[in-house]
C-alpha cells in the first residue's frame, strides 16, 4: 500500500514539475512577443530590440507575477511618449499569452 502511494505522489509530484516548467516557458514567449511588439510600438532601433526584448524578459523575473515587467514596459511607454495604455498594454499580454499556449502546445 505504501508503495502505491509513494509512486503516486511521485507522479503527483512529476505533472507539478512539468506544469511550472511548461508555465515558464509559456510566460517567457508571450513576454518576449510582448518586447517585440513593444520595440516596434515605441520605435526603438532594429539594432538594439534584442536587448530591450531581452530587458523586457528579465524584468518578469524580478517578483511572482505580471505586476513588475508591466511596471518596466509602462515606464518605457512614458520615458518615450508613446500613446500606449495600460489597459492596450495588459489586451496584448492577454493575446500574447494565448498565441504563446497555442504555439507552445503544436510543438
Amino acid at each position: 500500500m505504501t508503495d502505491k502511494f509513494s509512486e503516486r505522489e511521485k507522479g503527483f509530484e512529476a505533472k507539478f514539475k512539468l506544469d511550472e516548467e511548461n508555465a515558464f516557458k509559456v510566460a517567457a514567449r508571450r513576454n518576449k512577443l510582448l518586447g517585440l511588439w513593444l520595440a516596434e510600438q515605441l520605435g526603438i532601433l532594429e539594432s538594439e530590440i534584442e536587448d530591450y526584448v531581452s530587458s523586457v524578459v528579465r524584468a518578469d523575473l524580478e517578483e511572482p507575477g505580471d505586476e513588475d515587467f508591466i511596471r518596466k514596459v509602462l515606464a518605457d511607454v512614458e520615458e518615450r511618449n508613446a500613446y500606449i495604455s495600460e489597459d492596450q498594454v495588459r489586451a496584448q499580454l492577454a493575446e500574447f499569452e494565448q498565441e504563446a499556449r497555442n504555439h507552445f502546445m503544436a510543438e
